[in-house]
């Protein structure tokens, strides 16, 4: 009897541990910042990828969505809580979110997007050669095309202003491309530093008070979420507002190159699904994304005092318009 039990009692314990692997549903622990326009887009866009190739929430997958609504103390929490939850990857919506999930997850998978600089976080020195379990789609925002179009759109213009949050190391990143790249373009910057989105309205009157001729707004986490105040702001001033990304013109922009962050999260929730596939992160290049695209609000343009010429016009990618005037009525 002691023989038997000895053959059968492992194979009793392999059997019993067959069906909690098969019945094991692939875990995903998706966490941004805050509800920035961009990363609202990218969530979109991921999730559009995974129900596109046929996965689905509480069904083949399970996904735990979290925002830390700005709280970074919050973002570092909810990276460790997937660590402890067992997530099977996490996917980092912004460069504070990977930076704590690179902190707390030094084996779990990770993928990231709307990031301006992964390599500056530790993820890696190039494209080809990161950490083995990071990979994802950089952001990095075409500072000096805007430049370029600025003096396009601007050709008596030198001294141009924008706000920054010291703390978003993309945003710091970000201001140095600003600095790096105006000299060429024939243009001053003036930085002026934020804490918190409360101090935006008055940042912006000490920006305008410096007699900027523009403001060229890099993209942050902090500022992209409260653009519209910005726009406000530019739109009473009459001083042209040039947004860090495209959808920035739906915000009182006049004018913003950039990428479709819907098309950049689709690109990460391909990413994320080689993943469950089984394929390493580590053989995946981190990826960037290609197209620039111009978008143009001609009512924010006009109460802002900026004339856009035909040729700017005509190669815009989207022409937000001014709309009309409601007649008055004949008394």
């Amino acid at each position: 009897m002691k023989k038997i039990l000895a053959v059968l009692f492992p194979a009793l314990v392999l059997f019993s541990g067959c069906p909690e692997k098969k019945d094991a549903v692939y875990t995903i622990g998706l966490f941004q910042v805050n509800n920035a326009p961009t990363l609202q887009e990218v969530r979109r866009g991921f999730l559009q990828a995974l129900e596109d190739h046929g996965l689905r929430d509480g069904v083949n997958i399970r996904l735990k969505m979290r925002n830390a609504d700005g709280d970074i103390t919050r973002v570092h929490r909810i990276a460790r809580d997937f660590v402890q939850e067992k997530a099977d990857l996490i996917v980092a919506l912004s460069t504070p979110c990977l930076q704590a999930a690179l902190m707390a997850a030094p084996q779990t998978p990770i993928v990231f997007s709307s990031v301006a600089n992964p390599y500056l976080v530790g993820a890696g020195r190039s494209a080809e050669e990161h950490l083995g379990h990071v990979t994802g789609v950089a952001s990095t925002a075409p500072v000096k095309e805007t430049l370029s179009f600025i003096r396009e759109a601007l050709p008596r213009a030198r001294r141009l202003g924008t706000l920054y949050t010291p703390a978003e190391l993309n945003s710091e990143y970000y201001l140095e491309l600003l600095r790096q790249n105006s000299g060429a373009f024939g243009f001053e910057i003036v930085a002026i530093p934020i804490g918190n989105p409360n101090e935006i309205p008055m940042a912006a009157q000490f920006l305008l008070s410096k007699r900027i001729e523009a403001i060229a707004q890099i993209s942050d986490n902090t500022i992209n979420a409260s653009f519209e105040v910005l726009g406000r702001i530019a739109e009473e001033n009459g001083i042209p507002l040039f947004g860090g990304f495209l959808s920035s013109t739906r915000s009182g922009a006049c004018a913003a190159l950039g990428w479709d962050f819907s098309k950049m999260g689709y690109k990460t929730g391909e990413i994320a699904i080689r993943v469950r596939e089984g394929v390493s992160p580590g053989r995946i290049p981190i990826q960037n994304m290609s197209e620039i695209k111009l978008s143009l609000n001609e009512g924010a343009a006009a109460r802002q005092g900026v004339r856009f010429s035909p040729e700017i016009i005509q190669r815009a990618d989207e022409v937000i318009a001014a709309p009309l005037a409601v007649p008055k009525k004949q008394q």
